[in-house]
């Protein structure tokens, strides 16, 4: 196993491997550099001698620049290194698009298909509240339904409660709705019930016709002011329902149909070299088979938000990004925040300084596809392909948006590990080796062997196999613990 890495030509930093201790020498270029500090695992070592405000440069572009003199073979982490970015930028369209590499397969996995022609890839029941007053309820009815299926014939029986669909106004409250109104209609549902109490702002009958069409014998609503025992008439609904879902079998649908979430969270210094890349040769191989794959932590595009602009396919998907970039920026302005306040703790621990350095290596899991749509927060896929979504890094709140956005499955890479999991499966990758072994109930695929001398051909392809396992009815950990939330973007005021 390798050491440490130069991961570009260009870079005047390398990146190491495992933790080296202070007097190791390490060879780039053919230049003999002797360690003056330990240099923990994932973080950067100057190449050079570097002077004070010179450009730090990692994956073959600027990431930070440095705030003192620094000697070659010295650790470089945020104490020393301070952003290059600040306020609003102005963008121009130069595209620059990548001939695919894949061809398509003509491959399958084992779904649901949907009478409007839709696929999914689990056949749950799920219980939604229009609004957090109702949440008990819905608890109470999915657990007495397991009990009385012991969830037989179905592959999970799952409320979702949530805090909001009441006393919020504008944005907030479309927000809720938007995100509500794709849950119901998401296909991994193979039955519906919503449940509301009747007061409030998500007034169930507008609800209704906020969802426009939908099919009557799954979806549902149990509005609890109007009947005597809401209990015994949402189990009434629910046991309907069951008796239609449980007749549902999986057959084969093209991988044209799938649609996949790209998304990091607890990043570190190897992020950007094991598994961001490898989803992004995922998305480009998935993008081959005509799927879709979506984008989104619209604040961990920032400093390298040009590379995903110069890949939309049009002049109008371009301006769309640069609206999604820049109406973000204009949030965090709007709320008297920093704009660039970012990365994490826990991202710094693991070797992350600026946010350049994370959007670079964030922005990887795209792959090099063309970008075909700029979706809103809310919305619905609707064009196959790469497609960008404006949501926050907050990784329940942009889990939970990529699946209202209609995927079947998140993929989650990590460095520093985490168990949750949003309404779909929510697989983890982990960067690194010894968080796989550490976490085995949490870390579903270990992108880690890319440094340990496994070939990206080989990783990606068990990795494709993996996804398209899970597709078919493989659970995800998230889903065998059990851990399944929702979390929706709040801006504004609560009455």
């Amino acid at each position: 196993m390798a050491e440490y890495i130069q991961i570009n030509p260009l870079d005047n930093v390398a990146v190491a491997l495992r933790s080296l201790s202070k007097g190791t020498m390490i060879e780039v270029n053919g230049n003999s550099i002797e360690l003056v500090e330990d240099i923990p695992v994932g973080h950067k070592i100057a190449l050079k001698d570097l002077a004070k405000n010179e450009m730090v440069i990692k994956y073959g572009f600027p990431i930070s620049h440095t705030i003192q003199e620094v000697k070659k073979g010295r650790l470089l982490d945020e104490k020393i290194v301070e952003t290059n970015l600040s306020g609003l930028s102005t963008y121009s369209y130069t595209p620059k698009f990548e001939t695919q590499t894949f061809i398509n397969e003509n491959r399958t996995f084992k779904g649901y298909l949907r009478a409007n022609g839709d696929a999914g890839i689990r056949n749950e029941i799920w219980i939604i509240p229009t609004v957090g007053c109702v949440n008990g309820i819905a608890n109470q009815l999915a657990e007495q339904l397991r009990k009385e299926t012991d969830g037989e014939g179905v592959d999970s029986i799952v409320a979702f409660p949530h805090n909001y669909g009441c006393s919020q106004l504008g944005d907030d409250h479309e927000n809720t709705r938007k995100i509500l109104r794709d849950m119901v209609l998401h296909p991994n549902a193979g039955a519906v019930l919503v449940v509301g109490l009747g007061c409030e702002n998500n007034q169930p009958d507008a609800f209704c016709e906020f969802l426009g069409e939908y099919d009557t014998k799954r979806v549902r609503f149990l509005v609890t002011q109007k009947v005597d025992d809401e209990i015994a008439e949402g189990m009434k609904l629910l046991r309907e329902m069951y008796a239609i879902a449980k007749e549902d079998k999986r057959t084969d649908v093209p991988l044209s149909k799938l649609r996949i979430g790209l998304k990091c969270g607890g990043s570190d210094g190897l992020s950007g070299i094991t598994a961001n890349p490898l989803l992004g040769v995922f998305s480009d191989y998935l993008v081959a088979q005509d799927g879709t794959t979506v984008l989104t932590e619209v604040p961990e595009m920032f400093g390298a938000e040009t590379l995903l602009m110069n890949r939309c396919r049009t002049q109008e998907i371009f301006n769309d990004t640069v609206a999604m970039i820049n109406d973000f920026k204009n949030y965090f302005i709007r709320n008297d925040q920093p704009i660039y306040e970012n990365p994490s703790p826990g991202n710094k621990a693991g070797g992350i300084s600026t946010l350049e350095e994370k959007s670079l290596g964030c922005t990887q899991k795209s792959g090099s596809s063309m970008v075909e749509d700029v979706l809103k927060y809310g919305d619905r896929v609707k064009t196959k392909g790469l497609n960008l979504l404006s949501a926050p890094g907050n990784d329940l709140v942009a889990s939970t948006a990529l699946a209202s956005a209609g995927c079947h499955i998140v993929l989650f890479t990590t460095g520093r590990g985490t168990p949750f999991g949003t309404f779909v499966p929510t697989v983890k990758i982990s960067t690194n080796t010894p968080l796989y072994e550490q976490k085995r109930t949490w870390i579903d695929f270990n992108a880690g062997t890319l440094v340990e001398g496994e070939s990206m051909e080989s990783l990606s392809r068990r990795f494709m196999d993996f996804v398209v396992k899970v597709a078919s009815g493989e659970l995800a950990l998230n889903e065998k613990k059990g851990y399944r939330e929702i979390a929706i973007l709040k801006q504004g005021v609560t009455l």
